[in-house]
């Protein structure tokens, strides 16, 4: 089942399940999708469910809505697809598509570790805390294979989760992340507890439970 992951700052604040054939998103909060921001359009955009697809129409907001960088009219939404309104980041995520999800977010896609795989990983929890900028002290927990952090179009990079610990790698991005001051390329970097991130201008720190 698809769904909208909403975030700020790359702190995630709600998901969303898109269960009907239009759910709508705007400031006003009557719509399905609610962002109280005056950045926002009372009645901002919807998405429309065709049997599998799922198209994002702008109902001719304010300040317009953006996939993956680009201003859009009507578009239809591929997995792993970056939405932008306002300050606000929503990622569509579409399981169906998850093969293709894998592709894109992640460097060296033969040595992802599958989901199936990697349950039974001593691991513990871990999490990415937020250091600076509107959303510090936040932590976001890392309960996926693969989570990404970053803003499109500047820095994007991919923490991996393996057996034997975290890794993180630049997945897009003109500015190079750096751990503990070195930087990040496309090459996986293991994750200790206590390193230091920063990425498009947010400090970040990973931390183990």
């Amino acid at each position: 089942m698809p769904k909208m992951i909403v975030s700020i700052d790359g702190v995630v604040i709600k998901e969303v399940q898109l269960t009907k054939d239009r759910t709508t998103l705007g400031r006003r909060p009557y719509n399905d999708i609610v962002i109280d921001n005056l950045a926002v359009s009372g009645e901002h955009a919807v998405m429309q469910m065709s049997g599998m697809d799922v198209f994002l129409e702008d109902l001719n907001s304010t300040n317009g809505t953006y996939v993956n960088g680009k201003a859009i009219k009507k578009q239809q939404l591929q997995n792993g697809d970056a939405v932008e309104i306002g300050k606000y980041k929503i990622k569509f995520v579409h399981e169906g598509a998850s093969e293709t999800y894998e592709k894109t977010t992640v460097i060296n896609a033969g040595s992802v570790v599958e989901a199936g795989d990697s349950q039974g990983a001593p691991l513990g929890n871990a999490a990415i805390k937020v250091m600076s900028g509107t959303a510090a002290g936040r932590e976001v927990p890392l309960v996926k294979v693969v989570t990404t952090i970053g803003k499109p179009g500047v820095a994007v990079a991919a923490i991996t989760r393996r057996p034997h610990g975290y890794v993180v790698a630049l997945v897009e991005g003109t500015q190079k992340p750096t751990i503990n001051g070195s930087p990040i390329g496309t090459d996986a970097v293991s994750l200790h507890h206590g390193d230091l991130l920063e990425l498009a201008g947010t400090q970040m720190q990973f931390v183990q439970h």
